[in-house]
């Protein structure tokens, strides 16, 4: 697993790290001592960038199989 990422792009490395960060923040807020609307709220904000950095990193991935599909696709007409 370690391997896989570390043969990663930047990008992909970059938003795992961003997605590990938020999610621990996101699990030590909720055990945080604060008051109960203040804890939902900075749970809710950190859960919601840790899910946007997930679905774009998805979005991501399927721009990419799609580019390379296409270009697959373009290549084996031109031949």
């Amino acid at each position: 697993m370690l391997e896989a990422i570390r043969t990663a792009n930047r990008e992909t490395r970059v938003q795992y790290g961003l997605m590990v960060v938020f999610g621990s923040l996101c699990i030590i807020s909720a055990f945080a001592p604060l008051a109960d609307p203040i804890r939902l709220t900075v749970v809710g904000t950190l859960f919601g960038f840790t899910a946007g950095l997930w679905v774009a990193h998805l979005v991501q991935i399927l721009q990419r199989a799609v580019k390379s599909q296409t270009a697959a696709e373009t290549a084996a007409d031109s031949t």
